[in-house]
């Protein structure tokens, strides 16, 4: 059997079996329409992020369904397909599937829905985030787009987000950050640059907020600071160029609008995003969670601590994290327990009583599962992982149909083991 995976099988899926339709009352989200949907609207936002894939999140679809229809011309209902838009994903920090956020007065401040799944609960908390946002507006303390000189001021103009840079600054703060910079190289006397001005600094704004700082917008005077301008190439004003460490630059060639720029932005900080959490199975919580809301996890085997002792542990960890982070667009959950600690799992997977350090990747939606062959190294997982992610591999289904007992347990201490 092939163990198909990735956005080949959502896409079929979805073509099938679209958890969301036109005809619906919940808005179809995207990169190119939430902008200026959502952050830039006056009204209340509900917005699921989702995977079509997910079982929680198929369902939840009729209650969103009800709830959106109840909330029609009182409170928008969203929703985000965050396996096929993941830099939306990334922006919001969704980890899981379904995640809710509540957009209320500050668009740029989205809060999580902790609620209940029914139509019920999702409009009782609509309704008291509203009545929240409406006392804000009568007390004065508004932070969303409104008429007049605050929307004025909030959609641009202000340059304080954006960093100049000179000559002599330019080094330290891009060259050496950890950083993304997109650097915007102007003239003063440029009709083009005046007209990008207020674009760039709206969008430095909203980029800072929603990327914590850490992608950057900046601008250099390219008439008095020749040295940056000669050792880049800079011909015509404006050029924009996004500097990585440890990359070389590159064009940004895209439009000059506030939106594009900060499209951009959110896509290069979810390639910068922090990989998953890597999680120890102490308990069957632990396991559902991470393996209900991922299309796939990841589970390792270590040996026991006595065999390996902390600092090789260690090692066997570093490796999966390095490859967590290789493969975190993927947005796969990652768990590890020690050999022996829960012995029916290892049976249901195969793994069962030998061969340690070993791995699994379960798809928890089929209970299917593919074993590492290779090597438990970066060079061999990256292969099983990379055989994975297009689709191919075989796989067997998870003993018994379903994930076996799971034993609460205390978490490795990070010592080595005492016999």
């Amino acid at each position: 059997l092939l163990f198909v995976v990735g956005t080949v099988t959502c896409t079929l899926f979805l073509t099938v079996n679209g958890l969301y339709s036109a005809s619906d009352d919940v808005i179809e989200l995207t990169p190119t329409n939430f902008n200026k949907e959502v952050i830039q609207s006056e009204s209340l936002w509900l917005v699921e992020f989702y995977a079509p894939w997910c079982g929680h999140c198929q369902r939840l679809t009729p209650e969103w369904k009800k709830a959106a229809t109840a909330l029609k011309g009182v409170v928008k209902v969203g929703a985000v397909d965050a396996d096929k838009h993941q830099s939306l994903g990334g922006q919001y920090g969704v980890r899981g599937f379904p995640t809710i956020k509540i957009f209320g007065a500050n668009k740029n401040k989205a809060e999580d829905y902790q609620g209940g799944r029914t139509s019920d609960a999702i409009v009782d908390a609509a309704l008291s985030a509203l009545r929240s946002l409406v006392k804000e507006r009568l007390s004065g303390r508004s932070g969303g787009y409104s008429s007049g000189k605050q929307s004025r001021e909030s959609r641009g103009g202000d340059k304080k987000d954006v960093i100049e840079l000179t000559d002599d600054s330019f080094d330290k703060n891009v060259i050496n950050s950890d950083d993304v910079w997109m650097v915007e190289f102007y003239a003063p006397w440029c009709g083009h640059c005046k007209n990008l001005e207020p674009e760039w600094a709206a969008a430095a704004t909203e980029v800072k907020e929603q990327t914590k700082g850490k992608v950057k917008l900046a601008a250099v005077d390219a008439t008095v600071n020749q040295v940056l301008a000669s050792r880049y190439g800079i011909r015509g004003f404006p050029t924009i160029k996004i500097f990585q460490k440890g990359e070389d630059p590159v064009d940004y060639d895209g439009g000059r609008t506030r939106s594009d720029i900060i499209a951009r932005a959110l896509d290069l900080f979810s390639d910068n995003a922090p990989p998953p959490e890597l999680l120890e199975i102490i308990s069957e919580d632990v396991l559902k969670s991470t393996c209900d809301a991922h299309q796939l996890c990841i589970i390792s085997v270590l040996p026991h601590i006595l065999d390996t002792g902390a600092s090789g542990r260690n090692s066997y960890l570093d490796v999966m994290l390095k490859m967590a982070e290789k493969y975190k667009k993927k947005m796969w959950g990652w768990l590890w327990t020690e050999a022996g600690a829960q012995s029916d799992l290892e049976s249901s997977l195969g793994i069962g009583g030998f061969g340690y350090p070993a791995m699994a990747a379960v798809n928890a939606r089929k209970m299917k599962f593919a074993l590492l062959k290779g090597s438990f190294s970066e060079q061999g997982i990256n292969e099983f992982l990379r055989e994975l992610s297009v689709g191919r591999g075989s796989t067997a289904p998870v003993g018994g149909g379903a994930f076996p007992k799971i034993h609460s347990v205390e978490p490795w201490d990070g010592k080595d083991g005492e016999v």
